[in-house]
């Protein structure tokens, strides 16, 4: 049994002019789990009241404008129990195969046809992609741009988590199979930070893959969800000009991780 979670951020960011920002960092609102958290905006020490925003897969957007000056967002949750899955949105097995911006399908129509079509079953289509991802990509912090695509990633053949995700999605696609990205927090990922990995639609039931390995699938918490990260990325703003800081990630579960191994069945919930 997967004992209690416990995740944190603090982001700080300089706003060098006024903007509206908007933060992605607390936990989506899931079916199943007791979630006992707390989340602070501050500007130059001054408490700020956001307005939440709710997306259709539970992902919570913080939005305020902020003046000049030195804003702090903290973060702290601890939750328990398992996740219970959303029931299926028929629309969302049209969206999730379409191409989007850093998962750009329509470009990998040949190639993933002739490399993993023949396989006809799609959960071995699943597996080969993930672990056709996992070797030929190289985990290199630094290594991509944001602006990177997943066609950038499979020539550079290094990246990110969310390289890894976005490559894992546009050949998932491109062979018919609807796939999405989940910002997560992820305990025992190494190095810590906030977390990307796809999921894909099989039959009626959504699966998590990870082809970094960098950490258990049944311990991540879901933060957000979609196209790709464009749509979940943890801070955004919105004219002015701002600049990161710092940034600070803790994911950690009581007791033991668990042991995840590739081809096993995990839904994130």
């Amino acid at each position: 049994m997967l004992g209690p979670r416990k995740v944190s951020a603090e982001v700080e960011v300089a706003v060098l002019e006024e903007s509206v920002l908007e933060f992605q960092i607390s936990l989506a609102r899931m079916r199943g789990v007791e979630i006992d958290e707390s989340l602070l905006f501050t500007i130059d020490g001054e408490p700020v009241e956001p307005l939440e925003v709710v997306g259709e897969h539970g992902g919570r957007v913080h939005r305020f404008t902020a003046p000049a000056g030195q804003v702090r967002a903290t973060y702290r949750a601890t939750v328990d129990g398992v996740p219970t899955p959303a029931p299926l949105d028929e629309f969302h097995r049209s969206l999730y195969l379409r191409p989007s911006r850093y998962a750009e399908a329509d470009m990998f129509y040949g190639f993933a046809g002739k490399q993993f079509g023949h396989l006809g079953d799609p959960n071995r289509m699943l597996m080969e992609i993930v672990a056709f991802v996992a070797n030929r990509l190289d985990y290199i912090p630094g290594s991509s741009d944001p602006i990177d695509g997943a066609a950038d990633t499979l020539l550079a053949a290094a990246g990110v988590c969310r390289d890894y995700a976005h490559l894992v999605i546009a050949l998932l696609r491109a062979v018919k199979i609807p796939a999405r990205l989940a910002a997560v927090y992820a305990p025992g990922c190494d190095p810590m930070d906030f977390h990307a990995v796809a999921e894909a639609l099989i039959g009626d039931t959504w699966h998590v893959v990870d082809a970094t390995g960098l950490a258990p699938r049944q311990s991540m918490l879901r933060i957000s969800t979609g196209r790709d990260s464009s749509d979940t990325a943890f801070l955004d703003n919105h004219g002015g000009a701002i600049r990161l800081d710092s940034m600070e990630v803790t994911a950690i579960v009581d007791g033991d991780l668990p042991i995840d191994q590739p081809r096993d069945s995990v839904v994130l919930g």
